[in-house]
Parts: C-alpha cells; structure tokens; sequence
C-alpha cells in the first residue's frame, strides 16, 4: 500500500506556480530522491507532503494509517537551528513531540526513542554535549535521530547534505540508505545532487 500518493498536483510559491500536473507515489521500503535545481519547487513540494501547503490543483492521499504528524522531517539547516542552545539529547527527544498530544511530559517509551536512535546513528556518546559545539556531520546526525524519533514510515529529507565535506556527505548518504533497507523506512529526499542520487535511490523524480 502506498504511504503517500500524489495525483496530479500543482503547487504555486509567491504566486507562481513551480510544480505542475504531478503524479507518483511512495510505498514501503522506496527511497525516491526528488531531484532538480533551485527554485524548481522541490522544497515547496515537502512542504505540501507535510500539510503546511496547500496544492492549487490535484490532491496529495496519506495511505497505510499515515498522519502527517507521523512524519519525521528533517528541513534545510538554517542557521537558527546551527546555534540552537540544547543538549543533543534535546533535540532528538523534541522528535516525539507531535506525538505527545495534550500530555505535558515525555514518557519512558519517548525517552527509550530517542537514546535508541541516539544509539543506531553512532551519536550516544555526545548525547550531553551542546548541540551547537558539533561539527556540520554531527549536527546532520543528531537532526536525522530527532526525525527518526517521530516516524516508523516515512522520511523526509530536504537537502540533508548541504554544507558538509564530500567524505561526511558520502558516509551520511550510506546511512540513510541503511535505515531505508535495514528499518524498512521509505525516504523521500530533495536533492540537487544527480550523481550521488543515482547510487543511492530507488527512484528518481
């Protein structure tokens, strides 16, 4: 059963419609590199998968019980989210936040999330460290256990690699292709890198 499927979809930014007449979907275990240059309505496109846009024309189906709270979501870094003053093991916990609902604590299941993703992306050992003392890798790393922390299904990744060195981009492309194939978690990345996307995907849109 497919995750998301979009029929025929136009999305418009500032007025301009960027994406027109779209149709794919995204099943179990897909890992789809959404590729293109900027300004090609790439990341207007996630956004509207995520709910916080709306398409002009066309309709965007969550399948298989998906919510869109459900999603983990891993935006372009900004540099906001570079100086954020938490521990990392902050921000990853903030990853089970729409799951939460009305009560205003974690529980031991939010916790065990997220020291268990901590763990599978290598980064338990700097759980207490400043999320903004990291390097570029680190930070990424920490951001990709926060949106594993809120999903089961489905990632979204909009440019996760911008700003890191080519052996850091290389090693964070194998991991997520390791989470896609071993967690049986379908990807959806955005990504203006045409050759690494080719190794790595599934499918490219």
């Amino acid at each position: 059963m497919a995750l998301i499927k979009c029929e025929n979809i136009s999305i418009a930014y500032e007025g301009q419609t960027v994406v027109h007449d779209l149709s794919f979907q995204v099943s179990e275990d897909d890992y789809l590199c959404i590729v293109g240059e900027n300004g090609s309505g790439k990341s207007t496109l996630v956004k509207s998968i995520l709910g916080l846009k709306n398409p002009v024309k066309g309709k965007i189906i969550l399948g298989d019980g998906l919510s869109q709270n459900e999603i983990g979501y891993l935006p372009q870094q900004t540099d906001v989210q570079k100086d954020f003053p938490a521990s990392v093991y902050e921000v990853v916990l903030s990853g089970r936040l729409n799951g939460r609902g009305m009560r205003p604590f974690y529980t031991g299941a939010d916790k065990r999330s997220a020291k268990e993703n901590m763990e599978l992306l290598g980064i338990r050992e700097l759980e207490r460290q400043c999320f903004r003392d990291l390097s570029g890798g680190q930070k990424q790393r920490v951001l990709l256990a926060r949106a594993l922390c809120a999903t089961r299904k489905l990632l979204l990744l909009d440019e996760p690699v911008t700003g890191l060195d080519p052996i850091v981009t290389q090693e964070f492309y194998q991991l997520i292709k390791q989470i896609n194939r071993d967690s049986r978690i379908a990807v959806v990345m955005v990504s203006h890198d045409i050759e690494s996307t080719m190794e790595y995907a599934s499918h490219i849109l």
